[in-house]
């Protein structure tokens, strides 16, 4: 490939990912090991099977190994009653032991996903999804918030991609992706345009945009015609064909317009699962500070630094 045809630049998730696992989530490691008595649990929970949830485990399995993290996936059948189901999370906000409780979605259609997300304790919603974390991500308080979504704000700050004063469209309206990312977004003082199955002239708003964040679950859903040339894309898709993991984004069509592009798989993937690790360990260190205000805000502003400047022994 010549040097005008090698074009856009590739926006690594696991370059990120390493990154920050060793200047910020390792020299939390080693605090804990001098400072508490157990280490952080993440329990995942995932009803019935979904191809989409079961690469997204995998991906989280490998990455903690690397992490001074327990972590526990509980696998529940596709035709749990949902009574059953707040039951069983009920036990796990009371079980001192975990420290965080991830739900795989999308859940069957007999379960309202609301209703899960809104019984899990917002000190362990280590997606930032129910309403207290909701709350504070919209109002722009550092709290936990959706990992998908810090992880493409965080990726794209690692390489140092100018947002503020920005034009950045969003195409899905997600409470995982959609909304909490153009929270994130208008914090950094960008101008943001949410996008949805709805739009009309979609192709107008995509073609105008600086940043463009992808996350409709439609293999091939975007292609070269819909955006400008030196446009940003991130791909937060997740699709299966022919049994290959793929974006949103029709990758190969746009590379070679696009400023920055994100691959699928390797590109948002591997950032959130690094935020939810984060956020993880947030959790974990925000509940052991309980009452001690001064600590907590700064721990919340350590993990927020997604420039990977890590200081060993920053909180303490």
């Amino acid at each position: 490939m010549n040097q005008s045809e090698e074009k856009s630049k590739i926006l690594d998730g696991r370059l990120f990912a390493q990154e920050y696992l060793e200047k910020i989530l390792k020299p939390r490691c080693d605090i804990f090991r001098e400072h508490y008595k157990k280490l952080p649990k993440l329990s995942t929970i995932l009803v019935g099977s979904n191809p989409a949830s079961e690469s997204y485990i995998k991906l989280k399995e490998r990455f903690f190994e690397k992490l001074c993290v327990e972590s526990e996936v509980f696998r529940l059948p596709e035709n749990i009653k949902e009574k059953e189901f707040l039951n069983f999370i009920e036990k796990q906000n009371k079980d001192d032991s975990i420290d965080g409780i991830l739900v795989q979605m999308p859940l069957p259609d007999h379960i309202d996903e609301d209703i899960i997300i809104e019984s899990i304790n917002p000190s362990k919603d280590v997606e930032g999804l129910s309403p207290g974390n909701v709350y504070a991500w919209a109002k722009a308080l550092p709290n936990l918030v959706p990992a998908t979504a810090l992880g493409v704000l965080a990726l794209l700050k690692f390489y140092k991609i100018p947002i503020e004063g920005k034009h950045v469209v969003v195409v899905g309206r997600s409470m995982i992706v959609g909304k909490p990312v153009a929270h994130l977004f208008l914090k950094e003082n960008a101008t943001v345009t949410i996008c949805h199955s709805r739009t009309k002239s979609l192709e107008k708003h995509t073609s105008d945009a600086d940043i463009l964040i992808v996350a409709v679950g439609k293999p091939h859903f975007i292609k070269k015609r819909m955006i400008k040339e030196g446009a940003v894309v991130v791909d937060v898709g997740i699709n299966f064909e022919d049994g290959k993991l793929i974006g949103d984004v029709d990758y190969d069509d746009l590379k070679l317009d696009a400023s920055y592009i994100s691959p699928v798989p390797g590109g948002s993937g591997p950032a959130t699962v690094c935020i939810l690790a984060s956020n993880l360990l947030l959790a974990f260190e925000l509940k052991k500070a309980k009452d001690d205000e001064e600590k907590r805000n700064c721990l919340k502003t350590y993990y927020e630094n997604y420039n990977t400047i890590g200081e060993t022994g920053f909180c303490v």
